[in-house]
C-alpha cells in the first residue's frame, strides 16, 4: 500500500531565507501536502517513500508574479491582432471551452518548469479563478494561482477589449470592480498607463491613460471589498498617479522620483519588476523581433525605467518583486528563471536575494508567506529540485531534475520549448 509519507534523501537543502546556505546532511519529512519536519541524516525513515536526490538541490518553488495566462510568448514578427483573437475565443461556447483547455495547458507548462504559484493580472473572462478552483480540487494539473481575470482599462488604453474591460468614467470603473469582485478573483488590475507596443511616438511608452478619478475610485471600491490592486504603469507620472490613489503594487515601473519612494513606504506599497518582457524589445535587433525602430526606442525607456525603479526601491528598503509578463514576445510560460538572472545581472543582486525574491518576498507579496516561500516545517510541499547549486549559477533552474507540488511529484518529462526563443534570449545571459 502507497503511503502518503516521503522521505527525501541526500538531498542539499536551500530554504528560501534571505540568509539561506546550503544544508547538507539532512532529510526531508513530507505528509500529504505539508513537509513535516527537517532532520539530520540517519533520522527514522520507517513508514515513508524513500527519495533518494543524490546530492541535488532542494528549494522552495518559483513565484511568478506577473502572468497573462492565456499568452505563450511564443515568437512572431508579426504582431498579432489581440483584440480579433479574443473575440474569436469568446464568442461561443464551444470556443470558449477549447480557450479554457488552451490555458490549462499553459499553466501546467509553468508547473513543469518550477513554478509552483503564479499571479495573473489580466485574462480571459473568468478563466483565471476557474482554474485557480479547478486545480485547487484536483481537476486541473497545475500551479496554485492567485487569480485577477479580466483587468480594466478605458477607451484606447492597454489591453483595452482584449484583456481588459473598458470603464468611461469613475463610477464605471467602480462598477467593474465589482463586476470582476463577483467571479471571486483575489486582486484587482488596472492598466494606467500605455505600453510599448500602444505608443505612437517615441518616448511615450508610458502615456498616461486612466485619469486619476478613475484610478481612485476603483481602489476605493476594490479595497472596501478586501481586494488588493495591481496596476500596470510604465511612466514617472503613472506611479505617481497610481500610488496616490491607492494602488498597492506598480506592475512594471519607471524611474521614480524621491516623492514617489516616499510614497512607496508612506502606502506600503511594492515594485513587481518585470525586466523580461522589455529585454527583447530593448536589446535584441529589431529584424529579429520585427520590431520599429519607435518601438525599440521605447523599450529601451521602459527596460531603464524598470531597473531604476528597482534598485531605487531595494536601496530605499521597499519590496520588489519579480514577475515575467508572460504572453509578451518571447516569454513563455517556462523561464521564470531567466527574471531571476536578469535580476541578478541588470540590478546587481546577488543570486540568492534574486532567488529569496522568486520565493519568499513574492509570497510575502501574496500575503501568502506562511503557506509558501520557504522550506519550513508546517509549510506546503512546494519545492523544486536542481542538479547544481543556483547560488553559483542561476542558470541550474533551467532544468529541473524534479518538481513536487503540494506533496505531490509533478511529471515533467514532456516539457516542450521553442528553439527560436533559447537562442535569442541566452545571448542575454
Amino acid at each position: 500500500m502507497k503511503t502518503n509519507k516521503t522521505a527525501y534523501i541526500n538531498g542539499v537543502i536551500l530554504n528560501g531565507e534571505a540568509d539561506m546556505q546550503p544544508q547538507e546532511g539532512m532529510v526531508l519529512f513530507t505528509e500529504g501536502d505539508r513537509i513535516t519536519a527537517i532532520c539530520p541524516q540517519g533520522a527514522d525513515t520507517k513508514g515513508c517513500e524513500v527519495i533518494d536526490l543524490g546530492g541535488a538541490y532542494i528549494l522552495p518553488g518559483l513565484i511568478n508574479l506577473h502572468v497573462h495566462i492565456p499568452g505563450s510568448g511564443k515568437p512572431k514578427k508579426k504582431q498579432t491582432d489581440v483584440k480579433k483573437v479574443v473575440r474569436l475565443i469568446t464568442s461561443n461556447r464551444l470556443t470558449r471551452k477549447i480557450g479554457y483547455q488552451m490555458c490549462a495547458g499553459y499553466v501546467k507548462i509553468a508547473l513543469m518548469s518550477g513554478v509552483t504559484t503564479l499571479r495573473s493580472v489580466g485574462g480571459l473572462l473568468d478563466f483565471d479563478s476557474r482554474l485557480r478552483d479547478d486545480i485547487a480540487a484536483g481537476k486541473v494539473v497545475g500551479p496554485r494561482i492567485a487569480a485577477g481575470n479580466m483587468a480594466i482599462s478605458v477607451p484606447g488604453g492597454h489591453m483595452a477589449g482584449s484583456l481588459a474591460y473598458e470603464a468611461h468614467s469613475a463610477e464605471e470603473a467602480a462598477a467593474l470592480v465589482r463586476r470582476i469582485a463577483a467571479e471571486k478573483p483575489d486582486l484587482i488590475k488596472l492598466m494606467i498607463t500605455g505600453g510599448v507596443l500602444d505608443a505612437r511616438k517615441k518616448g511615450e511608452p508610458g502615456e498616461m491613460k486612466m485619469p486619476a478619478d478613475f484610478v481612485r475610485a476603483a481602489c476605493d471600491e476594490a479595497h472596501r471589498l478586501g481586494l488588493k490592486v495591481a496596476a500596470h504603469v510604465e511612466s514617472t507620472e503613472g506611479v505617481k498617479v497610481a500610488l496616490e490613489n491607492g494602488v498597492d503594487t506598480i506592475e512594471h515601473g519607471a524611474r521614480p522620483t524621491p516623492e514617489i519612494i516616499e510614497l512607496f513606504r508612506s502606502r506600503g506599497a511594492c515594485q513587481v519588476a518585470t525586466i523580461s518582457p522589455a529585454l527583447p524589445f530593448a536589446l535584441f535587433d529589431r529584424s529579429v523581433i520585427g520590431a520599429t525602430e519607435e518601438q525599440q526606442f521605447n523599450g529601451k525607456i521602459v527596460f531603464d525605467g524598470i531597473i531604476d525603479c528597482a534598485r531605487a526601491c531595494l536601496e530605499a528598503g521597499i519590496p520588489v518583486g519579480l514577475g515575467t509578463d508572460v504572453g509578451c514576445p518571447y516569454i513563455t510560460h517556462y523561464d521564470m528563471w531567466r527574471e531571476l538572472n536578469y535580476f541578478h545581472k541588470y540590478c546587481g543582486v546577488s543570486n540568492a536575494f534574486a532567488l529569496h525574491t522568486a520565493t519568499l518576498i513574492n509570497a510575502r507579496i501574496l500575503g501568502m508567506d506562511k503557506e509558501i516561500g520557504s522550506i519550513a516545517p508546517g509549510k506546503c510541499a512546494d519545492f523544486i529540485v536542481c542538479k547544481g547549486n543556483p547560488l553559483e549559477d542561476l542558470s541550474v533552474l533551467r532544468d529541473l531534475n524534479m518538481v513536487v507540488a503540494r506533496g505531490q511529484i509533478v511529471d515533467i518529462s514532456g516539457l516542450k520549448k521553442y528553439p527560436a526563443c533559447e537562442q535569442e534570449l541566452d545571448k542575454f545571459l
